[in-house]
């Protein structure tokens, strides 16, 4: 089933945890269970508009998440509400976990953007990553962490989201 179906199989509640606790849990539809990556599609879930500068989240925006249960990140395409493409938030966690109507991603601090036009690569949170102690704490996660932004990296520089995300 394509990521762009209309077709929903489901829901879930989405909930991202940070530092071990519920960072933000949100409602979404399920499209897509692989048995290895899931897709879903939720709307803004954030309160008001959240402006990064090179971006603006906001009410009206619909996210198609792309979560894996083997692969430390997690893409987000950012629509508007008008279906305008926006780009791609990404962010670096551990594998996603589903316990049935529940899809649980832990947030590990760095992130990546990449803009709709694929000019602006951004890493982010680098010094919240350094800050958290992970390295220290969970040497493995970490590397686990680094090596994923790395790779998202690659994929954003060459084009490779297409094929990520067929």
């Amino acid at each position: 089933m394509s990521a762009n179906s209309a077709d929903i199989i489901g829901a879930l509640e989405v909930v991202l945890t940070k530092a071990g606790r519920t960072k933000i849990r949100y409602p979404a539809a399920l499209l897509s269970d692989d048995g290895t990556r899931l897709t879903v599609r939720a709307p803004w879930a954030g309160e008001g508009v959240r402006d990064f500068g090179f971006v603006r989240f906001e009410p009206g925006d619909v996210f198609t998440e792309y979560y894996w249960r083997d692969r430390w990140y997690a893409v987000k395409e950012v629509r508007s509400g008008d279906g305008m493409l926006k780009g791609w938030y990404c962010d670096i966690t551990r594998p996603a976990v589903r316990c049935g109507a529940e899809l649980t991603v832990e947030d590990l601090d760095l992130d990546l953007w990449l803009s709709a036009d694929g000019e602006d690569v951004l890493r982010l949170d680098e010094d919240e990553f350094a800050a958290s102690g992970l390295a220290e704490s969970d040497p493995q996660a970490a590397t686990a962490a680094v090596s994923a932004l790395a790779a998202l990296e690659t994929l954003a520089r060459t084009a490779g989201f297409d094929a990520l995300l067929a």
